[in-house]
């Protein structure tokens, strides 16, 4: 980032600036997200940087992502398609992208 400063005196700069980093050992992190599927990084460098009271973290390594299964039955195929007169391959598709049955009804109503 910063060519050509020597990484001590960066650290010593950044002190003054009120900025400390520490690193974390870890061997692995986990990001859940909302949609139910997950960020894996493994392996992994963390470090935790506290500036002015607030501290956030900063994430290194190699990212795998998995999408979260959604679990769709003929039950809830045949609901769609009752309660929207749509085909089976269009509730299927709604259930897929929403994963809630009655979120497919109002897509597809």
């Amino acid at each position: 980032m910063f060519g050509g400063i020597d990484p001590k005196k960066m650290q010593g700069m950044m002190k003054k600036m009120g900025i400390s980093q520490d690193e974390i050992p870890a061997s692995k992190v986990i990001i859940e997200k909302e949609d139910g599927g997950k960020i894996i990084i493994q392996p992994t460098a963390v470090t935790k940087i506290t500036m002015q009271g607030q501290e956030s973290f900063q994430i290194a390594g190699n990212i795998k992502e998995e999408t979260a299964e959604v679990n769709i039955s003929e039950e809830d195929i045949k609901a769609v398609v009752e309660k929207t007169n749509c085909t089976e391959e269009e509730a299927k598709a709604a259930l897929e992208e929403t994963g809630d049955l009655a979120d497919a009804i109002m897509k597809l109503s």
